[in-house]
């Protein structure tokens, strides 16, 4: 439900038990997919699935795993624009393929001092929000404003601490921006982040999360999972987001993820949006002072490690924010239809 799904246990709740020595684990994903614009040119601006009309490449993504003791490692390495440019500045800072091939998702060591305290250092995928990067993780494979926008990773060093099998807490200091594996010389560790897990009961999860820096600014985060019966699941994602030092420079938003098992291979699922950019700033894909509700609908079809989603999209603003066929009309509201194919191993 994280960044990253395969390390929650280890990384994001606070229950963590002595392992024994594990063999190297090797993990991860490959995705390809084809979209096309009812505008015949790329119109949504949120990450991923952005290539207009043209099969296209996500990325291939491989974790390894390896737990020694009371000590464990997790690297993994994405090659593709998913899960590099896409998503993650490059070293030039800017949004382009021209600086590296390939990008680190997390690169990080965790020590468990006890049965119900460990500490991890390094290069993490952010604990704050409910989509992640590999499609492997997500429902849909296109993202929300709210992933879009929010951090993907976070470099510091937090502690986990299991208060009870139901309540969990972490703490931690981060670098002072977000992405990035290395810190302002001047500011270093000056993000503060926290975490309050909750599992009041089987099938009901939260997280209530918290980050503030003079870089980062301050973000407040909510991600919930309901399994509400054996097929209906409803995930809750609800956000703000604040620049540092200007109340009014940030966004706003929610996210609800209702989704049904049809069958042992075939769900459907929607997305339903609300995501707003404050008076003074704009947002990636939206203006600013301006507000979007998005609705996404797609199926999950599943034959093995292969997940086949295709996918309906219809993003509609307050203000006009899309551009008609001509790109050149403003307008209040776009549609795209997309299918990927997921493989997981």
């Amino acid at each position: 439900m994280k960044k990253v799904i395969f390390i929650l246990a280890l990384a994001l709740t606070g229950s963590m038990t002595f392992a024994q020595d594990t063999p190297l684990e090797i993990s991860g994903s490959a995705d390809v997919y084809y979209k096309y614009d009812f505008a015949k040119a790329s119109n949504i601006g949120t990450s991923f699935a952005s290539d207009q009309n043209s099969v296209s490449l996500g990325m291939i993504d491989i974790a390894l795993k390896k737990t020694t003791g009371k000590t464990s490692f997790v690297g993994e390495v994405s090659f593709g624009p998913r899960g590099q440019y896409q998503s993650i500045l490059n070293g030039d800072g800017t949004l382009s393929n021209e600086s590296n091939s390939f990008h680190i998702q997390n690169l990080y060591v965790t020590y468990a001092a006890t049965d119900k305290l460990s500490f991890t250092a390094g290069y993490m995928g952010t604990f704050i929000g409910y989509e992640v990067i590999s499609p492997v993780a997500n429902f849909h494979y296109s993202t929300s404003y709210l992933f879009t926008n929010g951090p993907f990773q976070n470099a510091g060093i937090k502690a986990n601490y299991a208060i009870s099998d139901k309540v969990g807490l972490m703490v931690g200091g981060f670098n002072s921006t977000w992405n990035f594996y290395s810190a302002d010389p001047m500011k270093g560790l000056n993000a503060i982040g926290a975490q309050l897990s909750l599992t009041p009961t089987e099938g009901v999860s939260a997280y209530l999360n918290f980050m503030d820096g003079s870089e980062s600014g301050t973000i407040v985060d909510l991600t919930a999972t309901f399994q509400l019966s054996e097929k209906f699941k409803l995930g809750l994602n609800a956000a703000d987001w604040s620049a540092p030092g200007d109340s009014d420079f940030g966004y706003t938003g929610v996210a609800l993820y209702p989704s049904v098992a049809v069958t042992e291979n075939f769900g459907l699922g929607l997305r339903a949006e609300y995501f707003k950019a404050k008076e003074n700033s704009a947002m990636f894909g939206l203006s600013a002072d301006n507000s979007v509700t998005a609705f996404t609908l797609s199926a999950n079809l599943k034959a093995g490690g292969l997940t086949v989603i295709p996918e309906f999209r219809l993003d509609s603003a307050k203000d006009d924010n899309f551009f008609e066929s001509d790109m050149t009309t403003p307008t209040k509201s776009a549609a795209q239809a997309s299918i990927a194919l997921v493989y997981g191993f």
